[in-house]
């Protein structure tokens, strides 16, 4: 495939160093025990501390211990993590590009302190408390509560389908208080928070998404974000999140054709290997195709976003193109597997579940697909 689609050929050498530092490093930890991983349930925290010594956490962003890598290299770590599964993708973006892009944009010189260096160092671990049980794409609607008792705040509410609550040592919190949407900085040990993991996943099975209640949260006043107010605050972090995923998508496509194109050459039907077909070639070059497209909308958004060009609408375009093309590659990837596609043998069924739910997170195709609306004509259709 590299021999058709020379992507280096437009890298710079550090942004070819990072891609194949993260390839190697999916390649050696994540990829031998994946599989079972993904049967068991099973999400390997120990390689949260190698995923900080590589310089991968919270990468794309500047000081405390944070790499202050480019764009398109951020992308290509995003794109080869998820060749092996969506799941570390997840957890290098609800890490970096929510939880600490979130204290890196709005938060005080106190609180990055005392946050993002061990995030970076995979020390600590944070997530983002968004979405709730009946607002997923709704944020507008939150229920999720801040008041003010004297100095503190005190949070009453409960979030849904939130990545990494349970082993987080912080929280961004976002409710509605009397100034509109705020985001609160939560130690999860503070009594009243409670992360439930959410057990009867049929994707993401390798990675942990929980249920977040909190009763009677206090915590100090200084735990508000100031740089944040409404909804802007966590949209900004989203945005960042979904301009990995514009990567990411591409490399699980990029693995599900990889396996397509060596079961062609090796199996046998009919006298022949099933690649030396017509049919077989057509899938494949129309599989090649919509991937290259991809991976290259992803390199141009990356040196729009390296520019600070890049506007949320393109990102829509990404995040919607690459996660629907990626599901149909799968798709097709395992029509030419024949049957022994659907078992573990390859990483295609794994790969087309866990899009299912990349799909659905940080804005469904139809969200996706109404921003281009307003973009193209100007009208709001989302009430």
């Amino acid at each position: 495939m590299d021999a058709v689609f020379d992507l280096d050929d437009l890298l710079e050498a550090d942004e070819i160093a990072w891609a194949r530092k993260a390839r190697a490093f999916a390649t050696n930890r994540i990829l031998p025990a994946i599989e079972q991983d993904f049967e068991d349930k099973r999400f390997r925290v120990e390689l949260v501390a190698e995923l900080g010594a590589a310089g991968f956490l919270g990468m794309h962003l500047d000081g405390y211990g944070c790499a202050g890598a480019g764009a398109v290299s951020y992308g290509l770590v995003c794109l080869e993590l998820e060749a092996a599964d969506s799941g570390w993708r997840t957890f290098v973006s609800v890490q970096g590009s929510l939880a600490m892009s979130a204290i890196h944009k709005y938060g005080t010189e106190e609180q990055k302190q005392r946050w993002l260096p061990g995030m970076a160092a995979g020390e600590l671990v944070g997530c983002f408390a968004l979405t709730e049980p009946t607002g997923g794409s709704d944020p507008a609607s939150m229920k999720t509560t801040a008041r003010r008792d004297g100095d503190d705040w005190v949070l009453d509410g409960s979030k849904r389908w939130i990545g990494l609550a349970s082993i987080a040592d912080v929280a961004v919190v976002w409710a509605e208080t009397s100034e509109g949407v705020r985001g609160f900085l939560v130690p999860t040990g503070t009594p009243g928070f409670t992360a439930t993991p959410i057990d009867n996943k049929l994707s993401m099975r390798a990675s942990i998404q929980c249920d977040v209640e909190f009763d009677a949260v206090r915590v100090p006043g200084d735990a508000i974000l100031p740089g944040a107010r409404g909804l802007s605050g966590p949209f900004g972090c989203l945005n960042e999140a979904r301009f990995g995923i514009v990567w990411g998508a591409m490399g699980a496509a990029r693995s599900c054709l990889d396996a397509a194109i060596g079961r062609s050459q090796t199996r046998e039907v009919f006298g022949k290997p099933i690649g030396a077909t017509q049919l077989i070639q057509a899938k494949l070059a129309d599989m090649f195709v919509e991937y290259e497209k991809g991976v290259l909308l992803a390199l141009h958004l990356g040196r729009l976003k390296e520019r600070g060009a890049l506007t949320p609408a393109q990102i829509s375009v990404g995040k919607l193109n690459s996660v629907r093309e990626a599901i149909l590659i799968a798709r097709e990837a395992r029509t030419i597997l024949g049957g022994d596609g659907i078992t573990s043998e390859f990483p295609v069924m794994r790969h087309m579940a866990n899009l299912e739910s990349v799909r659905t997170y940080e804005g469904t195709d139809e969200i996706h697909q109404l921003v281009l609306g307003r973009a193209l004509t100007g009208l709001n259709a989302f009430a």
